[in-house]
C-alpha cells in the first residue's frame, strides 16, 4: 500500500533518523572504523566515523569501547582538506619503514591473530574444565 497523505500525495518513506543510509567499513588491526551515512528529521544528511575496539576484561568478558565523531556538510570541505594536509605531513616527516620489516599494519593484524588464538585456547580449556571432572580411582 502506498504512503500517502490526507490531500492524496505521495508521502517520502520515513526514515529512522538513526537509520544509516550508507555505510563503510575499514578494519585496521585491533580496530574497526565505521562510515555511516544518516540524515536528521529535516532530511539533511551528516557523516558519523566511529571507531571501536575489542577491550578485554579481567573476567574475560569483552566489550566494545566506541569513539564516535559527527561531521556535517557544513564542515565537509575544511575537515577534508586538513584531514589531507596531516595525513601529508606525517608522510613527508616520518622515518621511512624499511623494506625487510612488516609495515605497522601487517603486525597489528598479526598480533590481533595471535591474541584470537589465545582467546580461543583459553575459552577451550574453561569449555574442557565444564565438561569434564577431576576423579581420582584407588588401586585395585
Amino acid at each position: 500500500m502506498e504512503n500517502v497523505d490526507y490531500k492524496g500525495e505521495k508521502k517520502k518513506p520515513e526514515i529512522n533518523p538513526k537509520q544509516g543510509i550508507h555505510s563503510k567499513t575499514i578494519r585496521a588491526g585491533k580496530r574497526t572504523y565505521f562510515f555511516d551515512v544518516k540524515s536528521t528529521r529535516n532530511d539533511e544528511y551528516y557523516l558519523t566515523i566511529t571507531e571501536s575496539k575489542k577491550k578485554f576484561g579481567e573476567d574475560g568478558n569483552f566489550r566494545y569501547e566506541k569513539h564516535k565523531l559527527f561531521l556535517y556538510p557544513e564542515d565537509f570541505e575544511k575537515f577534508s582538506e586538513t584531514l589531507e594536509d596531516v595525513i601529508g605531513y606525517i608522510h613527508e616527516n616520518q622515518p621511512e619503514i624499511k623494506a625487510d620489516e612488516p609495515d605497522v599494519t601487517s603486525k597489528a593484524v598479526e598480533e590481533n591473530k595471535v591474541e584470537e588464538q589465545e582467546e580461543i585456547s583459553v575459552e577451550s580449556a574453561a569449555v574442557a574444565d565444564k565438561n569434564f571432572s577431576d576423579l581420582e580411582f584407588d588401586d585395585i
